[in-house]
């Protein structure tokens, strides 16, 4: 009898030796474990997320919608999400070989930057959600038959940074009522470029100008077609083109000493080489799409869900130090891109 007394009275001790271990693991998980949401992540408790950034190239409008992005994407989940990048450095290919490597990896959502980086993504999966930022149109830019945008049904949103053309054009008509010549100067190998070439071209064209399109393949005849277009235009305009917005130092070298002034879709390119804008803001661009990517990962909404959206604030910038060297007066409402930038 005695005998049993102690057996029972060893087995209730290990019992609670056992039960003891078991909480002391439990708190040690809920307290340093990754599975437990951290201070400042707003994210479903236990969840992580990897998302895979592609820019197609290094350029001042690209590099703010990716800053906004991250910042607004981090702001909304803290440290639950993660960024694997890579910038195609303006190489087509590149694109397709990052993403790639964003499938290996096993991201849960890929943000696209460019064009380039949205067509390459767009090829590799239809499971994965993808969001566009910078794209100008996204039926032009995934050849969808169409030039309205829309939400495509399937795994892609996101952001456009079409800013009104038919402002634009009222814009060089504000600066240049004389000029009678507009050269239209982009890249043909982007097809967002040749969509905006042509609507505005139709604004100024029923605004009395005549316009005459100069387009070059790539870097190595942009100063060649550029000369052609100072030496034939009163004004040149220029869209959201990737490989101008790369190439500004060469466009500067030719229409600065032509005395012929540019005005373009977007800030980047008039820092580097135009005289005015009417542009978005590409960090704005950036935070809306991370906001969007935030509510995906998180289960609020579906990615097909999501309408492509906008940045609907405006400013009339002008790069003063252009307009000086060029003997141009801005009219009032406008803001020097200097202190915007």
């Amino acid at each position: 009898m005695k005998a049993s007394a102690k057996l029972m009275a060893l087995l209730m001790a290990l019992a609670m030796v056992f039960s003891l271990a078991a909480c002391t693991n439990s708190a040690g998980k809920e307290s340093g474990s990754a599975e437990s949401p951290s201070a400042d992540s707003s994210s479903t408790p236990g969840e992580t997320y990897l998302v895979g950034i592609v820019q197609h190239a290094p350029h001042d409008a690209l590099d703010a919608a990716t800053r906004g992005f991250k910042d607004a994407l981090t702001e909304e989940l803290g440290s639950a999400v993660s960024f694997k990048e890579g910038n195609a450095s303006n190489e087509s290919s590149n694109n397709s070989i990052i993403v790639g490597g964003f499938l290996s990896e096993g991201v849960d959502l890929i943000l696209a930057n460019a064009t380039d980086s949205l067509t390459a993504a767009a090829s590799a999966t239809s499971e994965i959600p993808i969001l566009g930022t910078s794209i100008t149109n996204y039926g032009v830019a995934l050849n969808l038959g169409t030039t309205e945008d829309k939400v495509l049904g399937g795994n892609i949103s996101g952001t456009s940074d079409l800013a009104p053309l038919d402002q634009q054009a009222a814009m060089i008509q504000e600066l240049f009522p004389d000029a009678k010549n507009i050269g239209l100067l982009y890249c043909s190998a982007e097809a967002n470029s040749i969509f905006q070439v042509e609507a505005v071209k139709g604004y100024l064209t029923d605004m009395g100008y005549t316009c005459a399109q100069y387009a070059f393949t790539d870097v190595n005849d942009l100063p060649s077609v550029t000369q052609t277009a100072a030496d034939n235009s009163d004004v040149i305009y220029i869209p959201t083109d990737n490989t101008a917005a790369n190439n500004t130092e060469a466009i500067a070298n030719v229409v600065l000493p032509a005395k012929v002034p540019v005005v373009a879709g977007e800030a980047g390119i008039v820092k580097g080489c135009g005289v005015a804008t009417l542009s978005i803001s590409y960090y704005e661009l950036g935070q809306i799409t991370g906001r969007m990517a935030a509510q995906i990962l998180t289960g609020q909404a579906k990615v097909s869900d999501l309408a492509i959206a906008y940045d609907t604030t405006l400013d009339k910038l002008y790069n003063a130090a252009n307009c000086e060297a060029l003997g141009i007066a801005v009219p009032e409402g406008y803001q020097p891109i200097e202190e915007v930038q």
